[in-house]
């Protein structure tokens, strides 16, 4: 049996109160910074999470012939599955879609482009509403590869782990955080505007994920017919048409809602407050897509186009709902191409750039393609070196950001050149080391949002640690 001194206790005790009271200013320190939040105007965030870890280097190509046989000689094995020398094939270069970037001096008379199922997306970026973000992933500080070969550098936990990686995309911290950047993002919308609808500042669209959990704001799920309802007052023929069966549905969605709850216990008050506010806020949320019609746009059939099309008809009640600052978390899988990655990642191309494009369809219907800014996240990038017919879990990846007040029609970021051996990757299997961290891509994000610095040190635990935490792509 452990022994407790009374000194220990105290000890202890001390130790507790003083870590209380560091919370406590903690809290007060980020309300501050939270109530400087800009949140005039209406704008909107919508996070795209690739899982699986999209291959940035079958994504974003290098079409200067020097830099494409750089590739080709590192991926031998994936372009002879491409068969590539083939006049047919999606990766022959004179099948690649060449960008001109408006920043094409700083890339040093390299050339990128990407691949033809991508299309949507170059158009996108050639009209300026799409840019990349080249080399981004997590980082606690600015690494090197001699700072990793020597061990000086100080790295993110559990990189190359899907769980983790995902995490620490949306955290800062491996599986297991409590609160992602998305909702440190509404809980400072929230504090800025308080009369504004906490239940719909952070939306998703099915994963519930940490990206969104914030101490005041908690993800809120929408789907393809507007909010989940309880089977038995949303589908008539559960119980029936007439209107006995119509008195019954009342009364079940009232004991839903606690009309009639009078229980003193609080854990019982908790649950039935929580019930309570989830059907309140499920009819507010319908009652207002009734008051809207549908959209010109014709999104297509995936899962993505789907999550996107209920992203857009909520923003488009955006102004029912009380809610002038809004993120949206979208996820699609399928990008963990370890083998057959030629036979996949064309269709993951595909119904990327689709959704996307008819995501911009539908918010020009409203007129608020200005006042979105979609982007893309991943677990990671991956190897360099292929391994066969795929490639395996890498470190920093190429990301996309489109909306109307995105500075596009440029490349952001470091795009090195596919030499595995160079300062720009580890010394295993070629996994790129990101020279931009999740946080400055997220500070960029976060500025156009409206918070200021003293709110994104506050939401971005790193931030402090580099150099640069506007990266100019939001204009």
């Amino acid at each position: 049996m452990a022994y407790l001194s009374r000194r220990r206790f105290l000890s202890g005790a001390g130790a507790l109160g003083f870590a209380s009271s560091v919370g406590a200013l903690s809290s007060l320190s980020a309300a501050k910074a939270w109530a400087a939040t800009d949140t005039s105007g209406y704008k909107a965030m919508v996070c795209i999470f690739l899982k699986g870890g999209m291959d940035h280097a079958d994504t974003v190509l290098p079409y200067d012939q020097t830099s494409y046989n750089q590739l080709v000689q590192a991926r031998e094995g994936l372009f002879g599955a491409y068969n590539y020398t083939d006049a047919g094939s999606s990766r022959n270069r004179a099948n690649l879609l060449q960008l001109n970037p408006a920043n094409a001096a700083a890339l040093g008379g390299r050339e990128m482009a990407l691949p033809p199922e991508l299309s949507p997306l170059k158009a996108l970026f050639d009209s300026g509403d799409l840019a990349i973000l080249g080399n981004v992933g997590p980082l606690i500080e600015p690494t090197t590869r001699t700072s990793y070969d020597n061990g000086t550098a100080l790295l993110p936990p559990r990189l190359f782990s899907h769980n983790d990686q995902q995490s620490t995309w949306m955290s800062f911290g491996v599986e297991g955080r409590r609160l992602g950047w998305g909702g440190r993002f509404a809980d400072a919308a929230l504090a800025a505007a308080p009369s504004s609808d906490a239940a719909f500042a952070a939306i998703s669209t099915g994963s519930n994920d940490v990206f969104l959990s914030g101490d005041n704001a908690r993800p809120y799920r929408v789907t393809s017919s507007g909010a989940p309802e309880p089977y038995l007052t949303s589908r008539r023929y559960y119980l029936g048409g007439t209107s006995g069966d119509d008195e019954a549905r009342q009364r079940i969605r009232d004991f839903l809602a606690g009309q009639s709850f009078n229980d003193r216990n609080i854990y019982a008050q908790d649950i039935r407050n929580s019930n309570g506010r989830a059907v309140e806020t499920s009819e507010r949320l319908l009652t207002a897509r009734e008051n809207e019609g549908p959209f010109a746009t014709v999104f297509g059939d995936s899962s993505l186009a789907r999550q996107l099309r209920s992203v857009a008809e909520t923003i488009k009640i955006q102004s029912y709902l009380n809610a002038p600052r809004q993120i949206f978390y979208v996820t699609t899988g399928g990008y963990d191409t370890h083998n057959a990655q030629a036979n996949a990642i064309g269709g993951l191309h595909s119904t990327l750039a689709d959704g996307i494009t008819a995501f911009k369809s539908a918010m020009d219907e409203i007129n608020q393609w200005n006042n979105v800014a979609v982007f893309t996240m991943s677990d990671f990038g991956r190897t360099l070196i292929d391994n066969g017919d795929g490639t395996d879990h890498g470190w920093g990846a190429h990301h996309f950001i489109a909306g109307g007040r995105v500075a596009g029609n440029r490349i952001y970021g470091d795009i090195p050149s596919a030499e595995p051996d160079s300062e720009f990757y580890t010394p295993s299997r070629g996994r790129l080391i990101p020279t931009t961290s999740v946080e400055q891509y997220a500070a960029t994000l976060g500025r156009w949002f409206g918070l200021d610095t003293a709110a994104l040190n506050m939401a971005l635990p790193n931030l402090g640690n580099f150099n640069g935490t506007d990266l100019g792509f939001m204009s």
